[in-house]
């Protein structure tokens, strides 16, 4: 079950929030929690199991590792926890690229292939393995103590507006809010969060349907023939997609928090106005970059490395994590090091230059260099994707014209709204919007009823009216 669904707009969320506001405070979280487990059984019911027996197993471990007073067998529970979690994470997700790539080598020396039975990936199990790594990393650290209920411990890993596809939570930025929400259970939360949601639905299914069936239509043409112009349109409208896919559904899942009484980190902040990608990275999918910033940069040895060398060594692996973390694919993990690459020499010379260069070069360049990345994350085959981008660069510059006049409409919408915040009206409505005061004032709920109640009309009217919902993260 995904957010931009009838059945989840319509009959899910509406019967849910209706017992959520109905249901006396102290059973609340009994209701939210058995929802999750329902939210998720409704589209995965044989994996439902995995995520229990994590949460069970992590449990135990933990109390038996902050109980413990070795640092031995502390670090004993850690490592169990860790590979047990990591261990599932690889059996479902990278088995299958493991046992083709080793097949393939067999083949070259003719031995017979291993046979192997083509597994399927649970939903959203990168999420909430990193979610039950933040876990045990800060009980173990000693930055939060453990959850001593059961029941709420779960409650974190299971919260079905995060479950999917994120924002990964932190466990101390969490645990609080299970037995005292952050906002106030009151109609000015509850309108501030429909319409962030509303957005955020607004933002998948007007912006990122629209442009992506731009983009799967250009992805399906011969790439031999392909013009020039046609191929920088085709990954523009995939750029555009995949943002608004993404930050949309990020979008939806702090609405849907809010309306709860949970405060949901920010996922992304206009990354396609960086001038550089390390700004880029400090923008865009900003929860897992800190969980690798504090999980596997940090632990590296990060900044605090005597060899510079080192220190860029640390950031390409970093990425090349980020990469394959991804997709369990030879195109993801060559962009987690396209990514890597830039970063690198950024630190080396590039974002000097950078700073002796106006704005509106740096941006665009910026901007070039990402799209050209999102090649290799849309395109499996390394190949297929090389051969693309050399039709970028190609002097072809004539071919019919794909686009509809409705999908011109769209990429345009997509792109103002991309780069809005870069003047002073553009960053006083993501203001107005985005972040809304506790209390708001009587004419900004009016307002914020109204344009919610506009767009998620419009966005059913368009999910009904349209064959085409694809969600490119709900397979991460």
């Amino acid at each position: 079950m995904v957010f931009s669904s009838i059945l989840f707009l319509l009959y899910f969320l509406p019967a849910f929030l209706i017992a959520y506001y109905l249901l006396p405070v102290r059973y609340r979280n009994a209701l939210l929690l058995c929802s999750s487990v329902f939210f998720y059984s409704w589209g995965a019911p044989r994996f439902i199991f995995v995520i229990l027996f994590t949460t069970v197993v992590d449990y135990l471990l933990v109390l038996r590792m902050d109980a413990s007073s070795s640092e031995r067998w502390r670090k004993a529970y850690l490592v169990f926890s860790v590979a047990v979690n990591l261990g599932l994470l690889l059996y479902f997700k990278y088995s299958n690229f493991f046992i083709e790539n080793l097949n393939a080598l067999l083949e070259q020396f003719g031995v017979v292939p291993v046979a192997w039975m083509h597994l399927v990936l649970p939903i959203g199990i990168s999420f909430y393995t990193f979610e039950t790594i933040t876990y045990v990393m800060d009980v173990y650290r000693r930055v939060h103590p453990p959850q001593k209920d059961f029941w709420n411990y779960q409650l974190y890993i299971i919260f079905f507006p995060k479950l999917i596809a994120g924002p990964i939570i932190r466990y101390h930025e969490f645990a609080g809010q299970i037995t005292s929400r952050y906002f106030g259970d009151d109609n000015a939360n509850r309108i501030a969060g429909f319409s962030r949601f509303s957005i955020g639905l607004g933002k998948k299914v007007l912006l990122a349907n629209n442009c992506g069936g731009l983009a799967d239509q250009i992805m399906g043409f011969d790439f031999n023939i392909i013009s020039s112009p046609v191929a920088w349109l085709g990954i523009l409208a995939y750029t555009m997609q995949i943002y608004f896919d993404f930050s949309g559904y990020s979008d939806m899942a702090i609405g849907l928090g809010r309306m709860l009484g949970f405060k949901i980190p920010e996922n992304f902040d206009n990354p396609y106005t960086s001038r550089s990608i390390t700004e880029f990275w400090r923008r865009w999918h900003i929860t897992l970059g800190s969980w690798m910033r504090n999980y596997l940069y940090i632990p590296l040895g990060g900044n605090r490395v005597q060899s510079p060398y080192r220190l860029y060594m640390n950031l390409f692996i970093v990425f090349l994590a980020s990469g394959l973390w991804h997709g369990a694919s030879w195109n993801f993990i060559f962009w987690g090091a396209y990514h890597g690459f830039f970063l690198v020499i950024e630190r080396l010379f590039l974002l000097q230059v950078y700073r002796v260069l106006p704005g509106w070069l740096t941006m665009p360049l910026c901007f070039c260099i990402v799209m050209i990345g999102w090649v290799f994350f849309r395109i499996e085959s390394f190949g297929d994707a090389s051969l693309f981008v050399s039709r970028l660069f190609s002097s072809d510059l004539y071919s019919y014209n794909p686009v509809t006049s409705e999908q011109l409409f769209y990429i345009i919408l997509a792109l103002i709204f991309s780069f809005i915040s870069i003047s002073s009206i553009g960053r006083q409505l993501n203001g107005y919007f985005f972040e809304p005061d506790t209390d708001l004032s009587v004419n900004r709920r009016r307002v914020l009823a109204a344009v919610s109640a506009g767009l998620f009309i419009l966005s059913l009217s368009s999910i009904s009216s349209s064959g085409f919902n694809p969600f490119i993260y709900f397979r991460f």
